[in-house]
């Protein structure tokens, strides 16, 4: 007979997921009550407005799509790009090209605008490919690409789009809640997220808001939107302000009740708390792998501090070293993907997995796995803990 799934108890350090509060845990296991229950209905507001806070945006249309981070991209760019539309995609690593996969779904016509992985998105290969595409309607690009561990410039690059007449789609799926994300600050059209990363939720939900620029696009569309989940139009039948709402999907309750809590503690915490305590443990990160011997992959003033790319030293079997992480020490961290696959390692700092006990004990199961391998690796605590008292 198959029996009950018990996992095993990780400290989560890679891309995401990332480690799950208790308290968000906790609130996984309240009670089921209907998706039109007057009381959730209640619910789903104070999720709007949390969203809201966390955002910092005054956007009317900002919700919880039903659905992972994946899908917040896929909300954004089927309800805003038409066919024939074009879009200029930033593209420095993996992320981008989903924007690129995604724009062509739509039947639009991407052009790419590509920079060196490990490389923030150039602001004047943007304006040149404006100067050569005058008629492009978007920009997409990565906030904070979770591939790298690289934040671009947003506020900038958003501004380039509205100068040029164009809205903007930002992928913020690793940035919300860990570093600044500021929507009207940038004046940022469609933003999407993730809730497994900073925001130490379970994975499972994508979080978006739009401007007013942006819903006025919606509105005007000549074409149906080609997803019926993702019609914005029709979700917010849901999701809108009025007190009678129009059935659309079964949305994920308990989920809901998770996102809420971390919500609350984030607001809780305060943004710039938060943003400090991520940067505080990355200082703390660095410092210890560098008094190692392991060098960053990323420039200091384009690192984000909540995803930590880090060389893998020449002659260290990648895959042995995490196994052996996962396996002696329950410690998760994340491979390179696509150019940077076999070169780096991501280390997370998101959400509740960005503490000091995790920073030492990442530092130390390295150095034993390394030294294990025959690595010439020193210890990295003492320089951590220095970090730590500055």
């Amino acid at each position: 007979m198959t029996r009950s799934f018990y996992p095993p108890q990780r400290t989560l350090m890679g891309p995401g997921p990332s480690d799950v509060s208790p308290r968000v845990l906790g609130a996984l296991s309240r009670p089921t009550i209907g998706h039109l229950d007057p009381v959730f209905i209640r619910l789903m507001d104070e999720i709007k407005a949390l969203l809201q806070f966390a955002l910092q945006t005054e956007n009317e249309l900002t919700l919880p799509v039903s659905a992972p981070g994946s899908a917040g991209m896929e909300t954004c760019f089927v309800n805003l790009v038409c066919p024939g539309d074009k879009v200029i995609v930033c593209q420095n690593g993996v992320f981008g090209g989903r924007m690129r996969e995604n724009v062509e779904r739509c039947g639009g016509i991407a052009v790419m605008v590509e920079d060196a992985w490990g490389e923030p998105v150039d602001p004047e290969k943007v304006r040149a490919a404006f100067a050569a595409h005058p008629d492009a309607a978007i920009l997409a690009f990565v906030h904070a690409e979770t591939s790298t561990g690289v934040r671009s410039d947003a506020a900038t690059l958003c501004a380039i789009a509205r100068e040029n007449g164009a809205l903007s789609i930002v992928d913020c799926v690793t940035s919300l809640g860990g570093i600044e994300v500021s929507v009207d600050l940038w004046g940022a059209d469609a933003v999407y997220s993730g809730t497994q990363k900073c925001l130490s939720c379970v994975p499972g939900i994508s979080p978006v808001t739009f401007s007013p620029m942006a819903v006025e696009r919606i509105a005007a569309r000549q074409h149906k939107v080609q997803s019926w989940f993702l019609d914005m139009q029709l979700v917010m039948g849901y999701w809108g302000g009025s007190a009678k709402r129009a059935y659309h999907h079964t949305a994920p309750v308990n989920n809901l009740y998770a996102l809420h809590e971390s919500l609350v503690m984030l607001e809780e915490e305060g943004l710039e708390a938060a943003f400090a305590r991520h940067a505080l443990n990355h200082r703390a990160l660095v410092a210890g792998l560098e008094a190692m011997g392991l060098s960053m992959a990323v420039a200091a003033e384009h690192r984000l501090v909540q995803l930590n790319s880090v060389v893998i030293p020449e002659g260290v079997d990648d895959a042995a070293v995490r196994a052996a992480l996962l396996n002696d020490f329950d410690l998760e961290i994340g491979a390179g993907l696509g150019a940077l696959a076999g070169k780096t390692w991501r280390i997370g700092l998101m959400g509740h997995a960005s503490c000091e006990r995790n920073v030492m004990h990442c530092l130390n199961a390295l150095e034993a796995v390394l030294a294990g391998q025959g690595a010439r690796v020193a210890s990295g605590l003492a320089a951590a803990r220095a970090a730590y008292e500055r």
